[in-house]
């Protein structure tokens, strides 16, 4: 039996501010190597540079085939402005047949 969602994921993608997260998800889109990203405000916490920061960041959940990680990877690295961004991949390990079928449609090579 063949595996019903394929290799369909969630990148995860945080931006400095909203110009960034919608450049970021509408070159995506164009280049067809997602075919959704979804944007809202956050509030992150972290430690960078031995230092803790609390920053406003916009957060990007992408939707795409994970064989084209790389590629999808490549291209945010070249948008970004941060010099170690989140990209982080989540499998999709159910879902809605028609809305992956879309997923496919969408990130066809």
């Amino acid at each position: 039996m063949t595996d019903p969602t394929g290799h369909y994921g969630v990148i995860l993608v945080t931006a400095t501010s909203q110009q960034e997260a919608e450049k970021i998800a509408q070159t995506l889109i164009c280049s067809k190597l997602a075919a959704c990203a979804t944007l809202f405000p956050v509030q992150s916490i972290y430690t960078w540079q031995g230092d803790m920061h609390q920053d406003q960041e916009w957060q990007l959940f992408i939707k795409s085939d994970l064989d084209r990680f790389d590629e999808l990877e490549a291209t945010i690295r070249q948008l970004h402005s941060y010099e170690v961004p989140e990209i982080i991949a989540l499998p999709i390990v159910a879902g809605s047949q028609p809305y992956l079928h879309w997923i496919s449609q969408q990130v066809g090579q």
